[in-house]
């Protein structure tokens, strides 16, 4: 969309207004006013003399499914000057919070009124004017997002939103009152299913886990466990089951286990739309290496070839959420890591690259090892001799085969569930998209 908008690119009934530096259009019907005439911001609630309260940590606040994952308390003289109740909406004005979209409707209060962290702006819809939801829904538009984002004041990593910026001169597209309950309706109905669905995701993976330690601690034909030491830890491993270090499972340690090249060598490089493409953490994370759009240009992979990966290599985020693993399928492009991942070819006389994945991935004992030996680290991640020393409990390649068989049953059931929670979460951008900014209107005649 361009940054104005010529009374020719509108469609009938509607208008142009200004929301930040840019235009958009919206329904005549709709009005454009300032935030605070519509919002008010950080409300001075009173503050009762009992307590303690509900205090929310930015932590809390799950910035990818936008929930309050859990709250703390506190006594009076040790909130903050942040206080928000039930039907505000709180929106990180922090970096890189307010870029990673860290904003919560406050529904779950079981105090009167609640405190938080003092990096929250506070909305509170202003009675008759807005709706409570509807506040929520459209501090979550992309362009109300990136005109904060763009006014943010302060040196680099500790800039903030200055509440001035709501103060006159941001202006917000304003539907009827029940045409943004309605909206609201709308966008509530799919959040719900969002919620739903990742719950059934989450309950779904702790089954697989569950499994992954059952069949660890007894194998595919019951064996009485034995208890085995790895690092300050006791376990209960299947009888038969060997120890090995990971660097004992590789094909070639030197070769076969390293990180991806600097970040200073990828910024350097030259991209294209063909070529080499360049795998991060989110391929690994997701178990997706179909997305992205990120590829050397022609000529630049000569200089990478060192860090390719080929099908059956296995990959491993270092740093960021750290010790997820997935494995190179055949089907992926041809490509190179970035410098978050780590690569590990094993030797397939000794460990199926499935089954080592899995260990690493999703096994408590790997878990808790990473824990331990990464804990101290002047930053927080892994690295390459981490994770050669991480042991592994190994059956028989025969029974690490049964082992992959048996796992690949839950794990289609939990790609099923990604598939449909990704289709959820787009459905709502869009939906967001169309709905707060009148391309697509509702129906009130309720």
């Amino acid at each position: 969309m361009s940054e104005a908008l010529e009374q020719s690119d509108l469609r009938e009934g509607y208008k142009a207004i200004k929301l930040g530096p840019r235009e958009i259009p919206i329904p005549g019907e709709w009005k454009s006013v300032p935030f605070e005439e519509a919002i008010e911001l950080n409300p001075k609630y009173n503050k009762p003399d009992n307590g303690p309260f509900d205090y929310l940590p930015m932590d809390a606040v799950d910035e990818k499914k936008q929930t309050i994952e859990y709250w703390t308390e506190r006594g009076k003289d040790d909130c903050t000057t942040t206080w928000f109740k039930n039907g505000d909406t709180v929106y990180a004005k922090i970096t890189p919070c307010t870029e990673n979209g860290k904003i919560a409707f406050i529904d779950g209060l079981s105090t009167e009124i609640g405190s938080g962290s003092t990096e929250f702006l506070v909305f509170h819809p202003r009675e008759g004017v807005t709706d409570e939801r509807f506040v929520y829904y459209l501090s979550n538009l992309p362009e109300f997002r990136s005109v904060t984002i763009s006014l943010m004041e302060g040196s680099t990593g500790r800039q903030r939103v200055p509440s001035d910026v709501f103060k006159g001169s941001l202006h917000i597209p304003l539907p009827p009152l029940h045409e943004q309950r309605r909206i609201a309706d709308i966008l509530s109905t799919v959040d719900n299913q969002i919620q739903q669905t990742d719950k059934i995701l989450s309950d779904k993976k702790e089954l697989r886990k569950g499994l992954v330690a059952q069949l660890i601690r007894t194998g595919l034909d019951s064996h009485d466990p034995v208890s085995k030491r790895i690092g300050p830890k006791e376990y209960s491993i299947a009888d038969g089951w060997e120890l090995r270090e990971i660097r004992e499972l590789s094909a070639d340690e030197k070769k076969a286990i390293r990180g991806g090249p600097s970040g200073t060598q990828l910024k350097n490089a030259e991209y294209g739309n063909d070529g080499a493409k360049v795998y991060g953490q989110e391929h690994v994370s997701a178990h997706d290496f179909s997305r992205g759009d990120k590829f050397l240009a022609e000529g630049e992979f000569n200089d990478f070839q060192s860090v390719e990966i080929l099908p059956d290599d296995i990959l491993v985020t270092m740093m960021g959420t750290v010790g997820d693993s997935a494995v190179f399928p055949p089907e992926a492009e041809r490509g190179i890591m970035d410098s978050h991942l780590l690569r590990i070819r094993s030797d397939q006389q000794t460990v199926v690259p499935e089954f080592l994945s899995i260990m690493i991935d999703e096994s408590k004992i790997v878990e808790d090892q990473i824990h331990s030996l990464s804990h101290g680290l002047v930053m927080s991640g892994l690295n390459i001799g981490i994770v050669k020393s991480l042991t592994i409990p190994v059956p028989p390649t025969d029974e690490q085969q049964e082992f992959v068989q048996i796992l690949s049953k839950a794990l289609d059931s939990i790609r099923t569930e990604e598939r449909r929670l990704q289709d959820l979460q787009g459905l709502k951008r869009g939906l967001m998209q169309d709905l707060l900014t009148g391309v697509v209107r509702v129906n009130t005649d309720n």
